[in-house]
């Protein structure tokens, strides 16, 4: 169990400013944080295959994280660059939140204000508080003000019938110059409050990366971010002639192999790791020291098993991971095992 003293969230405020740091994180490239999928196993997964990728938690929300165990906030080291994700809505919370991932060695906080889940709205947060446009600056200011580290604010083109061009320019003026956020990471989507489920809410609102682009040409000093139907590098390129930043969520997770060329086509860095098989081996001593502490082996495989999509023996790849890496005691050698299904 993870215990945060209350020295730390009740200590003084920073009087640094956040925007200070802002323009050192890798804004270019981003891997969207994800509810149940990007969980700690998940990132020093990902972070095999690109070394300047920014990863994200999953939302935190201010209750779990205040009267909870922790355990959400543990990482490793190597995760970094590492943004938290909070869901919130009260000012105070949120910035006694931002004042824990400071301790913990996080490198941006980012409050989710997109997410229109009925259990997120029934709390007051997500995407309904894009109708609540001051108490959001409200929150960005109070954490901005208890820390140095970049608040950065993910939400929506607009909600329900609130979708008009202005309520959005509204909505981040007002996180802009009441908040100070200067780091906005946009789904090009709107989103439906009721009749539209989470998973709908990815896919039916039409999306709108005009509308995106017109932000950044009316807010050309704010970092603007594009998320919502990104699917290749390729797309990812184009959107980059007109924005700072992509962000891709679901096909990172499930087609993980895209991630091992962002370093040199986006960052004109070297990829870490030239195939599959090498993110395997890199992965092994992680997973046989997460096995001697505790964790069982389909915890960490759950999120490899789309890594060798489309490759020949994809398909016995995960077959055999998804069988025989829930047994009693399964340890890396289901893992070797499973790689010799793969067509080299």
């Amino acid at each position: 169990m993870l215990k945060i003293s209350a020295e730390i969230i009740n200590s003084p405020s920073s009087t640094n400013s956040s925007s200070e740091l802002a323009s050192f994180l890798p804004s270019r490239f981003s891997v969207a944080p994800m509810l149940n999928l990007t969980d700690r196993h998940c990132r020093f997964f990902l972070r095999q295959l690109s070394r300047r990728a920014l990863l994200y938690t999953e939302m935190v929300t201010t209750g779990a994280l205040l009267h909870g165990k922790g355990d959400d906030l543990i990482f490793n080291e190597e995760e970094h660059p590492l943004a938290l994700q909070l869901g919130g809505n009260e000012p105070k919370e949120l910035a006694r939140c931002a004042k824990i991932a400071q301790h913990m060695g996080y490198d941006e906080v980012n409050l989710n204000v997109g997410c229109p889940s009925a259990r997120v709205q029934n709390g007051r947060f997500g995407a309904c508080l894009m109708a609540e446009t001051a108490l959001v600056g409200d929150c960005i200011a109070a954490m901005r003000e208890a820390v140095s580290l970049p608040i950065t604010v993910k939400t929506r083109i607009g909600i329900d019938m609130q979708d008009s061009y202005e309520f959005l320019y509204e909505f981040i003026d007002t996180c802009a110059t009441k908040g100070g956020c200067q780091k906005f990471i946009i789904h090009a989507r709107k989103a439906w409050l009721n009749g539209l489920s989470p998973k709908d809410n990815r896919k039916i609102p039409p999306l709108d990366y005009e509308r995106v682009y017109r932000l950044k040409h009316d807010f050309p000093l704010l970092q603007i971010v594009v998320n919502g139907g990104i699917t290749t590098l390729h797309d990812a390129i184009t959107h980059l002639q007109q924005l700072d930043g992509v962000m891709i969520g679901r096909e990172a997770y499930y087609n993980p192999g895209l991630l091992m060329r962002v370093d040199s086509e986006l960052f004109s860095a070297f990829d870490p790791l030239p195939t599959q098989a090498a993110v395997i081996n890199a992965m092994l001593p992680y997973i046989e020291h997460e096995l001697l502490h505790g964790t069982t082996l389909i915890k960490i495989t759950r999120h490899m098993l789309g890594l060798f999509q489309g490759m020949p023996g994809a398909k016995h790849w995960r077959r055999y991971l998804s069988e025989y890496a829930n047994h009693p005691g399964a340890d890396t050698d289901v893992l070797i095992k499973a790689l010799s299904y793969i067509q080299r």
